[in-house]
């Protein structure tokens, strides 16, 4: 809004930074190295945003820590790539200012701040194309002992209560096979004993287990690093709006808890990093496709603050390009109590031969083994004469015992496995035909689909989606199944199926900007003293997703380019910060 502010300010900072999540944060801890004062106001009670729930992969091409772990990458790769992926949708002064500065801003968080990644040397791309990379580009969080935190501990969101095991132990991927097979070897059981000791020992202090990793690991990293430098974050602030004199953003109005309302002032700017739109009621159902409208993973209170706040004054939307949300396929499994458990099929089992996804015609619509995103832009974009959201994920008795469904861990267990029926989560078929009849969906069209599958997959081929042929889709895949890791024949019934549906877990769509973060108007001029970051600055990636981390890499990057711009530190602080580096973002019309 437009202010007739007075001169008097409650309080006054350099840089006001709402939302504590990983782009907020950085900006937060590279601004006040820079000499700023800092001022981080977060809605809830806790830092961490969706970032605390996410796997935490980092996509950010170039870095010196490839080349340590053995993979050594290159920009110049990366550009070619992400050419190859985005091609002319627009975004590309951006996306090069991402390449550029990436490297440059890893090196200073892990020189200044407790913020510590390491290269995966296996961990690809998902999209194949010119200039594609095994490994390198995605960058892991390391593990963090949350006991340095003290009491501040409570103050890091925690993860989703799907991915932690006895009621508070968090895992690495890396530790998953240990732990789904603890007695398979000696370095199995150890490697159990101490995860779990570790946890059980925890829980004697503390509301969860202290062993952090993933996005809660990097949530917690970037907090840790924050109070050390004594940087002031205040909590249950919401942004209420923007204040506005002559053109600039020159502070905001923020609530508390007891109903009061405080204007802070912003002597270099202001920044919006709030977690994007995906919560908005209005712009959800204005932008998200119907069929997607159902399920979020991001937290409740991501409803659009910061966005909404900036349209008020007349920015930019920009609808995110080929896609205003990034996706997931999720499973859901009501639970006694009425609450849900949702389930994102990642990597445990999509990829995993001797699955098959069908819609309502009974009939498979995409490579089972692309990406999350892809998988959901596949039930999406279906063309045929039968929806194929929502999707069943069909495998037989054999899948179960080797690789587990969703929820549903491996294993023989005839008990855990009828436990999960009587929920109404897995859906059993002594054939086909009854579990068509189960599910609703198309039974001969369900019979021929696997008939022609398993007549390919005896020879490890898939013709129709070619599941296997892709780097990322035979990482994910069994490697002891050849010579395709993602394709096997479905056997005899009894089969089973889990139903998933579409997910958000970020946002494509959001505020359009520079280079530099600079939010930009209706016009395409820059607000001054306005800049946003992570979700809530549209995707340089224009809705494609191209490798593990395409949110937090940027996210992470940006923020800290704002905060080098506003301190003036930036080298192309005329150069590309001043252009309409986005000018290319479509706004709606």
């Amino acid at each position: 809004m437009q202010s007739n502010h007075d001169g008097h300010w409650d309080e006054e900072v350099d840089l006001l930074i709402f939302g504590a999540g990983a782009a907020g944060m950085t900006t937060a801890l590279i601004a006040h190295h820079e000499g700023l004062k800092v001022l981080v106001c977060e809605k809830t009670d806790a830092v961490g945003g969706i970032t605390s729930t996410s796997g935490g992969t980092t996509w950010v091409p170039g870095t010196r820590l490839s080349v340590d772990a053995g993979v050594p990458d290159s920009v110049d790769d990366a550009r070619r790539f992400l050419q190859s992926v985005v091609s002319e949708r627009g975004g590309d002064e951006a996306r090069e200012a991402f390449l550029q500065s990436g490297p440059l801003a890893i090196d200073e968080l892990q020189r200044i701040s407790d913020v510590k990644f390491i290269a995966a040397a296996a961990h690809p791309d998902y999209v194949t194309g010119p200039g594609a990379a095994f490994g390198g580009r995605a960058l892991a969080p390391m593990p963090f002992d949350a006991r340095v935190l003290g009491k501040d501990f409570s103050r890091v969101r925690p993860p989703r209560k799907e991915f932690m095991g006895l009621g508070g132990m968090m895992v690495n991927r890396s530790d998953l096979g240990a732990l789904l097979s603890p007695f398979a070897s000696a370095r199995h059981f150890t490697r159990t004993a101490a995860v779990v000791g570790r946890c059980l020992i925890d829980r004697l202090r503390y509301p969860r287990g202290t062993q952090l990793v993933m996005g809660n690991a990097l949530a917690a990293r970037l907090f840790h690093s924050l109070r050390k430098r004594g940087v002031d974050v205040r909590f249950e602030a919401p942004l209420i709006e923007l204040i506005r004199e002559d053109g600039r953003v020159t502070g905001a109005v923020t609530g508390s808890t007891d109903g009061s309302r405080k204007r802070i002032g912003a002597r270099v700017g202001v920044v919006l990093a709030t977690g994007g739109i995906t919560r908005h009621p209005e712009l959800r159902k204005q932008l998200f496709p119907a069929a997607a409208q159902r399920l979020s993973l991001s937290p409740d209170t991501h409803t659009g603050d910061g966005v909404s706040s900036a349209l008020q004054i007349d920015a930019r939307l920009d609808n995110g390009g080929d896609s205003p949300g990034l996706w997931m396929p999720c499973s859901i499994r009501r639970s006694r109590d009425g609450s849900d458990s949702v389930w994102p099929h990642i990597i445990l089992d999509r990829a995993k031969p001797g699955l098959i996804a069908v819609n309502s015609r009974g009939q498979r619509f995409v490579n089972e083994s692309n990406s999350y995103h892809d998988f959901v832009m596949g039930m999406l974009h279906d063309a045929g004469d039968g929806p194929s959201v929502p999707a069943h994920l069909i495998v037989d008795a054999a899948f179960i015992r080797d690789y587990g469904l969703g929820l549903l861990m491996p294993g023989r267990s005839s008990a855990r496995i009828a436990g999960f029926e009587r929920s109404g989560y897995l859906v059993k078929g002594a054939t086909l035909a009854e579990l068509a009849m189960k599910l609703g969906v198309d039974a001969d069209g369900l019979a021929r689909t696997v008939e022609t599958y398993n007549r390919h997959a005896v020879s490890s081929e898939d013709p129709l989606f070619g599941r296997g042929a892709s780097p990322m889709s035979r990482f994910n895949g069994d490697a002891a199944q050849q010579p395709n890791p993602c394709v096997r024949p479905l056997g005899d019934g009894p089969y089973y199926a889990v139903t998933v549906w579409p997910a958000d877990l970020a946002c494509s769509a959001g505020l359009a900007g520079t280079a530099n973060g600079e939010v930009l108007d209706a016009n395409g001029a820059v607000i001054p003293g306005l800049f946003a970051c992570g979700n809530d600055l549209a995707s340089i990636f224009r809705g494609t997703y191209p490798g593990p981390g395409t949110t937090l890499g940027p996210a992470i990057v940006f923020g800290w380019r704002i905060a080098k711009f506003v301190a003036g530190k930036s080298s192309d602080r005329d150069a590309v910060g001043r252009t309409r580096a986005n000018a290319c973002l479509h706004e709606l019309p």
